[in-house]
């Protein structure tokens, strides 16, 4: 604790770091998968092997994935939102293609026959109806990401993963708890809060 209230500028500029890296990830991973997911959603083919591809991704490991990516990025920040993208794919676009392949048959009839047209079907039908399980995967991917994201301190990517592996190069408990402790402070937060947000929606559908 001593050593926390003497260096808790080093702590909240690794938070920020960390919070950087991982929710520039999430945004883009997020913004590929609706992209794909609502194709994908349409095709089983393109589903298939959207997933198995997805599903290599998410199997390297974390440390073999930014090795790989030095040759090619460098080390650094984009090396590890690179990896944290990889990594949120396969959840993110199963949730999406499977939220939208569970809006009701006679829901998407009844919106065409009402003169809908298909971007409107997506916009205002299928997306609403499936937003509970996109951000049940949003949740599973927020978090995953974050505690992943310790591991991007080898490549000099920042973040909290610093601070515990420069206490363990040091042997400096305090350095390595105040890294961990807020890391898991940080992914139990996101998770409460998308826990929240996907009752919230839960609750609205079924009213």
């Amino acid at each position: 604790m001593t050593w926390f209230l003497r260096n808790w500028p080093d702590v909240l500029y690794a938070l920020w770091e960390h919070i950087a890296i991982s929710f520039t990830a999430l945004v883009i991973a997020f913004a590929l998968s609706l992209a794909i997911g609502v194709l994908a959603a349409r095709r089983a083919r393109l589903y298939g092997a959207v997933m198995t591809v997805s599903g290599v991704l998410y199997t390297i490991p974390t440390l073999a994935f930014l090795a790989f990516l030095i040759p090619l990025v460098g080390l650094g920040r984009s090396n590890a939102i690179i990896t944290m993208v990889a990594f949120s794919l396969m959840i993110l676009i199963r949730s999406v293609a499977t939220g939208i392949r569970e809006v009701p048959a006679e829901v998407i009839d009844a919106a065409r026959g009402m003169g809908m047209a298909p971007r409107q079907i997506l916009r205002q039908i299928e997306l609403p109806l499936a937003l509970p399980l996109i951000v049940a995967g949003l949740r599973v991917s927020a978090v995953t990401v974050i505690s992943v994201t310790v591991v991007a301190a080898y490549v000099n990517a920042g973040g909290l993963g610093t601070l515990i592996f420069n206490g363990i190069a040091s042997d400096h408990p305090a350095k390595i708890w105040a890294g961990a402790l807020t890391a898991c402070a940080l992914a139990v937060t996101v998770d409460l809060l998308l826990a929240w947000l996907e009752r919230r929606l839960k609750a609205g559908h079924a009213a």
